[in-house]
């Protein structure tokens, strides 16, 4: 496989070194650690596969998946260099170590970093001279150098000297099969010239091209961007839907039609809200580095408030289908289509289904839900029901994430009233049918 190496800092590019077998740690084995780790498997590397949760670590070591994207058949030819482990001690033979933990938000919607300081803090203890450590957990910019760089240095050793530290940028879309680990570019940013390089040259072994940054801030920003772009652009077409409601215009048809131009416009398409890890929280962890230089960025914190505003929208639409067939929401029954925050994943981090879910709960409606990738939601006390079985029952279908394995037709044919969030009815035309 041919490796650029593309440099955004002026730099001469370095060659492709195609390393030696080597000995990789990867620190959280979730939606981004798995799949590292299975690309560095699978490129003849040993992998230490790192997690306190004992229950990841368990099925790995028993060739079980635990993720949508990785099957147990890609586990299988691999699984000899994949070494599960809850002990820090394992690590120290590692000559890359990968952190890949959650970042999520406080309830005061400001960063956590209680996962990644701890990760850090387990490393400072087993540091090794020679090693490169890489975060790649989503962060403010300055993090690498200003929080982890320290915790590593108590090991005694000093970063760029003693041992290497960059940011690498997760770029992991669970449920995407047309941009993988190899194939979608990699961003490296180290503290110093060698850390760079020495990053480069891990990724060079799983990704087709790695783009090198001039710092490691540099590379935390780029991450916000791409998602903080995202948000504002949702957060417009989400505004633009609660326009459209009120001027009595179809919003799919209005994307539709400035879709068709072929330059200057970029399709988002609304819905109840934003999900997953990156998406909901980009925005509120650079609006927190920004407050610290005293700047308020107050169009991208609008945007993160639109879009955490929206599953309330979406409950008030709730609400107006049903008065419309003159019945509240207590005691109604409600039939929530899909758990998960995208199409084709089980995955429910910040997933707008819950939130209305919830809302609807405090409403009293009597609800139920169907998700074929999530079979049980244990904090609300809901298991997804049989679809046929529902549909016919519910006094209102709500279409909330658009598996492609259900047949919207057949739904809005068989269900009394249909109200639909994300669009995949939009050509469907019928009296008990709504959308967003």
């Amino acid at each position: 496989v041919s490796v650029s190496a593309v440099m955004l800092s002026g730099a001469r590019p370095c060659p492709h070194l195609h390393c030696a077998a080597m000995k990789i740690g990867i620190v959280g084995l979730g939606y981004v650690g798995l799949p590292l780790a299975v690309a560095f498997a699978e490129n003849d590397h040993e992998v230490v596969c790192f997690d306190l949760d004992k229950a990841k670590t368990t099925a790995l070591s028993e060739g079980r998946s635990y993720i949508e994207d990785i099957s147990a058949e890609t586990l299988a030819p691999i699984l000899e260099r994949l070494h599960p482990t809850s002990r820090h001690a394992d690590l120290a033979s590692c000559e890359a170590i990968v952190i890949c933990v959650p970042t999520p938000l406080t309830s005061a919607r400001e960063p956590d970093l209680s996962y990644l300081l701890d990760a850090a803090a387990g490393l400072a203890g087993i540091l090794q001279p020679g090693q490169l450590v890489v975060l790649e957990s989503t962060t403010y910019p300055g993090t690498t150098r200003e929080r982890v760089a320290p915790i590593l240095e108590e090991s005694g050793l000093t970063v760029g000297e003693d041992f290497h530290l960059a940011f690498s940028p997760e770029r992991i879309d669970p449920g995407r099969t047309d941009y993988t680990v190899r194939t979608t570019p990699k961003l490296v940013g180290g503290v110093t010239d060698a850390c760079t390089e020495r990053a480069r040259q891990l990724y060079a072994e799983i990704c087709e091209t790695v783009v090198v940054l001039t710092s490691p801030e540099a590379a935390e920003l780029a991450k916000l961007l791409e998602n903080i772009f995202r948000s504002v652009n949702i957060a417009l077409v989400n505004e633009l839907a609660q326009l459209c409601d009120r001027l009595g215009i179809d919003v799919w048809e209005v994307i539709d039609a400035a879709s068709t131009k072929p330059f200057g416009f970029m399709r988002f398409e609304p819905g109840p809200g934003m999900g997953g890890h990156c998406l909901p929280v980009d925005p509120f962890y650079l609006a927190f580095k920004a407050r610290e230089a005293d700047f308020y960025p107050e169009f991208i914190e609008l945007a993160g408030k639109v879009n955490q505003a929206q599953p309330a929208y979406c409950v008030e639409r709730i609400e107006r289908a049903l008065n419309q067939t003159g019945k509240p929401v207590n005691g109604s029954k409600v039939l929530i289509l899909g758990a998960a925050y995208k199409a084709g994943s089980g995955d429910i981090r910040e997933s707008p289904a819950l939130k209305i879910l919830k809302l609807l709960q405090a409403l009293e409606a009597d609800l139920a839900y169907h998700d074929p990738y999530v079979p049980r939601l244990a904090d609300l006390g809901l298991d997804s029901v049989d679809l046929e079985a529902s549909l016919e029952t519910a006094d209102l279908v709500v279409i909330v994430t658009a598996h492609r394995e259900l047949d919207y037709a057949e739904i809005v044919e068989r269900a009394p009233l249909v109200l639909d969030f994300r669009g995949a009815t939009r050509d469907i035309r019928s009296a008990n049918l709504f959308h967003l």
